[in-house]
Formats: structure tokens, C-alpha cells, sequence
């Protein structure tokens, strides 16, 4: 009722623009993470309809767009694995079946105001999820851009299906080599003029007509005599809205898909969170993350009747709404019906876009998944945020994807209880000279002993190296520390940046009045000049 009451004529334009905007690259994207997940085409695109609209109308945030994403594709096609691919009917209705469960799952953590533990998941496990999703993101599209037939089954691990594709598969396609290989010039190079001279971001759609076009134009998409093109084209999508349908529920697919939901639910939330909270960040705007929790479990527990792919808070159609002025969640509804609308209009021309274009906008994709100054930061930040990282990202392509997001969540929260137990709080204080640091309280006996000391040893000089002996609380034994300190007005031991820093004055109020130790329990031993 608020937002009807506040909303007007400039903000519905700069939501229509946004929404069009957005709409240009979710139509390509839906198609090709439908690909991603090994099912039809149409499944995505009607994600980008009906999750985009159901999270729009629920959810919290003014500038997440929902729908498929190439992380939640990937875990599908994980989940899904166990399902004879060829069995399309039985496919499809595990792909229903599993959007019902991912929903499920999201209400119920949002219902019991759960959403707050994914604060103590740490964002190593997200890195390492990354690495591994783009790696086999790039693998899995190998054989659409070669043009040649994946080989091995959904039980198979996935560098097993590789190899067996590259070494035992058909004869390379040159065809659609070339077209796979177009595709990721193109991408690049669009990418670079829509950002080096601010134009629209339609890069992906522009790539896939260029593409479609010219596959048509040298008959590779068009049935030749024996009724098969030269090239694999997308399947042909219904001109039709997505229709209400009821999963078919077949007890023996609950285990199997039991866990592939709860990876989904976990990725998704993360994911549509961390999006949101980084473009409130920007907007200043109060996100209820529980209800935003909510809207992702609606949206796709509808999708799950709607016949269509899971999803959740996508990073580049977010990032483009919110460029593009979005003032409102108006914006992603104006998205939805403009990709219903493309749906009704050009469904008969999607049947020409090769599959090896969209194979080469994955593989662009793929690179541009891992955000690699942050893999490295997090690798060097510390032991336990490496060994994270490569737990789940080993996991991820040995094993499964869903089972490294879980794995990566336990022992996330698991090693965060001990970690923090011993964690410790000390007081900050901001010193005249503009030094945030450690406050460190004085007591007679302890400036007695310090200007003692120095007075002895070193009372000319400008500035002093004091070695003390600390004794870690943590399991006792003495550890020996070398700084150089200066004596603020403040009466207190500061870190100096550099000799010039401290003057006689300086040095001289730091011998009466301050304590050179900087941890509690520290022993000035002596004084060197």
C-alpha cells in the first residue's frame, strides 16, 4: 500500500525502462542456463517469467531481479543426474518436482527466521563454490561448442564425461566451432564498447541474432535434404505462456532429490542476499532479509507449478536494473512481461539460434563467474579461509556440487564455533595523531618500571626498539615482539610509522607516562637505542 501511495509518473518510467533493459539480456540468459541444466530451453524462459514476477511482488529489495542463474543450473543438472536423460517426460517432471522442493525448503527456513545462519557461513565457501561451478560450467559446454554428442551418463562424474566426449566422440564439428568461437569474440568485444561508451546492455542478445543470422544466412540452421541441420539448433519453443501443472511425485526421486534441493535452497538464499545486500549498501535502503527469504521460496515454489527451472537473485541482471534507474521491484514485473511478450512474438525464430552460440556465451560466463582477485585474497587471508576454498572447490568437480555446498556449510559452522569462543574484545582508541589502536591503561608500578628502565639506557634518544615478552592466552608460551613505539599526548603507546614521526618531546612524554606493551601481560625486558 506504501509503495502504490509513493509511487508516480517518474519512477514508473525509469521502472519501464529498467525492466526493458533487463528483459534484453534474460532472454538469452534463460535459454542458455536451461542448457546448462540439460533441460528444454522453454523451462528457462518460463523461470524468467514466473520466478522474476512471484520474487518481484514478495520480495524486499527494490532492485533484485530473480530467475535462472548458471550456479542454480549447474546444481540441477546435479540433482537431476540420476534421471535417464533421454526419459525427457521423467526428467522434466523431476525438474518440477525438485523447484517444489527448493521452494519448500526456503519458506520453511524463512517461516523459522533461519535466514540469520547463513550470516555465519563463511564467504570462502562461496569462493570455492564459484571456482568449481565455472570450471565445470566451461567442461560441461565443451562438446555444444565442438558440435560434437556428450557421451557417459548423468552418473558419471563429470571429468569422466569430458573425456570421454573429447577422446571417444564424434568428429569435431567445424561448423559450429566457428560459430562458438564467434560468439566469444563478439561477447568480449560488445562487452567493451557497451562499457567503455555507456550503451544499452544488450551484448548477449545482440550476439545470439548476429550469430542466429548468420548460421541461417550459410544454411547451417536450415533442414537440409535428409531433414537434419548442419549444425544443432535450440529446440523449438511453444509460442505459449507457461500453463499450471501438478509434479507428478515419485517416492523412490525424494532421497536423491531431497539433497540436491537443500544445496539449491542454501546457494539460492546466499546468492539472493549477498546481491541485495550489496546494492542496499549503495541505495541505503532496510532490507527484511527474512521476507526477501520468503519471496525466494514463493517464487519458486509457484515455479514448481509453472513448469519451470529454480532460481534465485541473479548478479547481472540485478547490477543492470540498478544501472538502468530502477526506482522500484516494479521494475523486474515490467522484465517478466517483456520476456512473455518476446515469448509470444518470436518463439517460431528461436528454433534458429545454434546451440554452439550459446555454448560459447557460457563459456564467457564461465570466466567471468570467478571473481579472481577475490579467490586469491581469500586464499591468503588465513589457513582456515584456504582450506575452505579448496575443500569445497575439490569437492565440487571430484564429486558433486550439491554435496560441496553442503559439506562447505557444516564445516563452515562447525569451525566458526570454536573460533569464535575465543574470540576477544579490546577497546579502540583514535589518537591525536589520527592512530586507531589498542587503549592501554597505565598504573603506577607499570610507568614507574617503564621510565626506570629507559631513563637508564636511553634517555637521548629520539626514538626506541623495545622487545617484549608476551604470553599468548591461548596456550601460554612466551612469544617475543620487536616495535618501535612513540608516546602521544594522549599517554598512551602508539606503533610508529617512521623515525621522523617521533620528536624529543614525543619520546620525552612516552618515558613518563606510558607503557610501551601493547597486549595485556606483556614484560618490558629492555631498552636498545
Amino acid at each position: 500500500m506504501g509503495l502504490a501511495l509513493n509511487y508516480d509518473l517518474l519512477k514508473g518510467r525509469h521502472d519501464v525502462i529498467a525492466g526493458l533493459t533487463v528483459a534484453a539480456i534474460s532472454f538469452p540468459q534463460a535459454m542458455a542456463y536451461a542448457l546448462i541444466a540439460g533441460v528444454d530451453p522453454r523451462f528457462g524462459v518460463y523461470s524468467a517469467i514466473v520466478v522474476t514476477v512471484v520474487a518481484s511482488i514478495f520480495g524486499s529489495s527494490s532492485h533484485l531481479i530473480n530467475g535462472p542463474t548458471s550456479a542454480i543450473s549447474l546444481l540441477v543438472f546435479t540433482a537431476l543426474a540420476f534421471i535417464d536423460s533421454e526419459n525427457s517426460k521423467e526428467l522434466f517432471e523431476g525438474l518440477f518436482l525438485l523447484a517444489v522442493l527448493v521452494g519448500t525448503f526456503q519458506i520453511v527456513i524463512s517461516l523459522f527466521k533461519l535466514g540469520n545462519l547463513t550470516r555465519y557461513i563463511s564467504e570462502s565457501v562461496i569462493v570455492g563454490f564459484m571456482a568449481a561451478a565455472s570450471l565445470l560450467l566451461a567442461l560441461g559446454q565443451l562438446g555444444n561448442a565442438l558440435g560434437v554428442r556428450d557421451k557417459g551418463n548423468g552418473h558419471m562424474q563429470v571429468l569422466r564425461r569430458v573425456w570421454l566426449t573429447l577422446t571417444h566422440g564424434d568428429a569435431i564439428n567445424y561448423r559450429a566451432l566457428s560459430l562458438s568461437a564467434a560468439a566469444v569474440i563478439l561477447a568480449v568485444v560488445l562487452r567493451k564498447l557497451v562499457q567503455r561508451f555507456g550503451l544499452p546492455q544488450i551484448d548477449m542478445l545482440a550476439v545470439l541474432i548476429i550469430t542466429a543470422l548468420a548460421a541461417y544466412l550459410a544454411g547451417w540452421s536450415v533442414p537440409g535434404a535428409n531433414g537434419r541441420t548442419a549444425v544443432s539448433v535450440a529446440a523449438k519453443i511453444p509460442r505459449s505462456l507457461p500453463s499450471p501443472h501438478i509434479p507428478e511425485v515419485h517416492t523412490e526421486w525424494l532421497p536423491h532429490l531431497s539433497t540436491g534441493a537443500l544445496a539449491i535452497a542454501f546457494v539460492g538464499i546466499i546468492e539472493a542476499l549477498s546481491i541485495a545486500k550489496a546494492i542496499a549498501y549503495q541505495t541505503q535502503q532496510k532490507i527484511d532479509y527474512n521476507r526477501q527469504i520468503m519471496a525466494e521460496g514463493l517464487a519458486n515454489l509457484t515455479g514448481g507449478f509453472f513448469q519451470s527451472l529454480p532460481g534465485s537473485g541473479s548478479l547481472s541482471r540485478s547490477a543492470i536494473n540498478f544501472q538502468a534507474g530502477a526506482a522500484t521491484r516494479f521494475s523486474g514485473i515490467v522484465s517478466a512481461a517483456t520476456v512473455a511478450a518476446a515469448l509470444l512474438l518470436f518463439a517460431p525464430l528461436l528454433r534458429y539460434v545454434p546451440q554452439a552460440a550459446l555454448a560459447g556465451l557460457l563459456l564467457v560466463t564461465a570466466a567471468r563467474l570467478v571473481d579472481f582477485k577475490r579467490l586469491i585474497y581469500t586464499l591468503k587471508a588465513s589457513r582456515y579461509d584456504a582450506g575452505l576454498v579448496i575443500i569445497t572447490a575439490f569437492t565440487g568437480v571430484a564429486i558433486d556440487l550439491d554435496k560441496s555446498v553442503l559439506l562447505g556449510v557444516i564445516l563452515s559452522i562447525l569451525l566458526f564455533v570454536p573460533r569464535a569462543a575465543k574470540l576477544k574484545a579490546k577497546e579502540l582508541v583514535v589518537t591525536p595523531e589520527r592512530v586507531v589502536r589498542d587503549r592501554i591503561r597505565v598504573t603506577r608500578r607499570t610507568r614507574r618500571s617503564s621510565s626506570m628502565t629507559s631513563k637508564a639506557s636511553c634517555s637521548s634518544a629520539r626514538h626506541r626498539n623495545w622487545t617484549a615478552i608476551s604470553r599468548s592466552s591461548a596456550n601460554g608460551s612466551p612469544m617475543t615482539r620487536s616495535s618501535s613505539w612513540y608516546c602521544g599526548s594522549s599517554g598512551y603507546a602508539t606503533p610508529m610509522l617512521s623515525a621522523s614521526n617521533a620528536s624529543s618531546t614525543s619520546c620525552a612524554k612516552r618515558l613518563n607516562a606510558a607503557s610501551p606493551c601493547c597486549l595485556p601481560g606483556c614484560v618490558l625486558t629492555r631498552c636498545m637505542c
